[in-house]
């Protein structure tokens, strides 16, 4: 049986995959700040231009989501009208160049390893290009797997797409443990207000260089993905949407066989011909639906736990918090693939309600831990893998696998964008005020004021997104993406 009758999933399988390496980098490079952010922030405690603060830490932290914003804005221009498979170039090669700029910020202009308000601007101009860049495959990498895969497949396909994301933080994880190797994570404490270095002489080599490395180990990934996406085919949606019916025909048909190609491309023609530039047509709800989707996957807190994960654990009094890391690495990497192998079976509304009411009692676990003594670290430890490993297999994937998926034809490139701006402008607001929440003080409850607050709010929020899904979210299992224009019709 040749590919013409049967098509190749092969073919569609070595596709993916390359789409898919651009949801490793964007794990990696919005995760390799857990391991990088305490070198960092001793690094430039020790300006003398200005002060370092936690306000100024925690947005340098998180710098590379206003990237991440803009990226995202700009993908349903840049997708539309240069096409998904160049736009996924041009983010490559933005995080390539924000790897290096991030190693090296002193880079032409600044003297090497002399801390300084100029220097530190410079560092997040180069976090926010790689920002853009993430942004920008955040949006095209689910959009790109879902028009070029078969209905019936679509997602778990597109849930590959998180399960790179996580492996990407994964390996981040594993990289920036190995990278430190023997060598001290600083410690910073606030001492009469003032933070300070505790261990400056046996932190000295991660204050210097470790962090740099750390960043600089995301140029790997970016070289290959820049590589390797040169060499995959535009989707058949751009290129019939653009008028190249032949060259969509062609793919089609490596990837379905003929007589199905056919078929896919007539329905394909048929929305196009239904074309309208206005954002509305299909009315307000399936916007808003794709905005609070993206929302409630940041608002719940998750990447918080994942940016600043080192951190939480030694604040519970875990030994060795990068080894803990990893740890939590692999459980969301486990229950990542829980998604992947149920998404097509169970649906996308029960997996996100089921991961909401796990993300709560998760939550709601580590805010208890916080307000009740003498609790070993553990419990607190564990409430946390509660509350990310059912992060995995509902928001995390699902979430994308929907916004790439409930838009029709006529407007997804924009829809897409919008709704990925809001994700990214919802996680900005998260991770910079989370240190802000979680170093909070009140009374005899100190600083674990904060932690209770933090994970209480978080628990509340996921409550919220479990009534959202049950009340609005359509389940769209088995449809193609051509059904969506009727689904959403008969909604207005």
């Amino acid at each position: 049986m040749n590919h013409t009758e049967k098509g190749s999933k092969a073919y569609l399988f070595s596709v993916v995959l390359v789409a898919v390496i651009g949801g490793l980098l964007f794990g990696y490079d919005t995760a390799v700040i857990s391991g990088a952010e305490k070198g960092l922030q001793a690094f430039f405690m020790g300006a003398s231009d200005f002060a370092y603060t936690d306000a100024v830490h925690g947005i340098t932290s998180s710098s590379a989501l206003i990237g991440c914003i803009v990226g995202s804005a700009v993908s349903g221009f840049l997708a539309s009208h240069y096409g998904r498979k160049r736009t996924l170039f041009v983010a490559g090669i933005l995080f390539l160049v924000a790897a290096l700029g991030t190693y090296d910020p002193e880079f032409l202009f600044f003297e090497h390893g002399k801390p300084t308000f100029p220097l530190l601007v410079a560092f997040n101009i180069y976090r926010i290009i790689g920002g853009i860049g993430v942004g920008l495959a955040s949006a095209i990498c689910p959009m790109y797997i879902a028009e070029i895969a078969p209905s019936n497949i679509r997602g778990t396909l597109v849930s590959w797409n998180q399960f790179a994301i996580i492996s990407g933080q994964l390996i981040v994880y594993i990289v920036n443990f190995l990278i430190l190797g023997d060598n001290v994570n600083p410690v910073v404490k606030a001492v009469e207000g003032v933070n300070q270095i505790l261990n400056p002489g046996e932190a000295a080599w991660t204050i210097e260089t470790g962090w740099r490395l750390m960043f600089l180990s995301a140029g790997v990934p970016a070289a290959v993905f820049s590589l390797l996406v040169l060499l995959v085919p535009e989707t058949p949606r751009y290129l019939a949407m653009s008028g190249k019916d032949e060259k969509a025909l062609q793919v089609l048909v490596r990837i379905n066989g003929f007589s199905k190609a056919k078929e896919i491309l007539a329905d394909i023609k048929s929305t196009a011909e239904e074309k309208t530039e206005r954002l509305f047509t299909y009315g307000w709800l399936v916007i808003f639906v794709g905005i609070m989707l993206s929302v409630f996957q940041q608002a719940v807190g998750i990447n918080a736990v994942l940016y600043f994960a080192p951190r939480i654990f030694e604040t519970m009094g875990m030994g060795s918090p990068m080894v803990q890391t990893v740890f939590m690495g692999i459980v969301n990497l486990l229950f990542t693939l829980l998604a992947v192998f149920t998404v097509e079976k169970l649906g996308r509304r029960p997996l996100l309600i089921a991961g909401s009411i796990g993300m709560a009692v998760g939550a709601f676990g580590v805010a208890v831990c916080n307000l009740v003594s003498g609790i070993p670290p553990v419990l607190p430890v564990v409430s946390i893998m509660i509350y990310s490993a059912s992060f995995m297999f509902s928001w995390g994937p699902v979430c994308w696998v929907l916004i790439s998926e409930i838009f029709p034809n006529t407007i997804r490139g924009a829809a897409v964008a919008i709704a990925v701006a809001f994700q990214w402008i919802f996680n900005f607001i998260v991770s910079s005020t989370f240190l802000p929440l979680y170093n909070m003080s009140a009374g005899d409850m100190g600083e674990k004021f904060g932690h209770m607050f933090a994970y209480s709010l978080y628990g509340v929020i996921c409550v919220l997104a479990a009534v959202f899904v049950w009340k609005l979210v359509p389940e769209t299992k088995g449809k193609t993406l051509e059904d969506m224009s009727n689904l959403w019709k008969k909604k207005k």
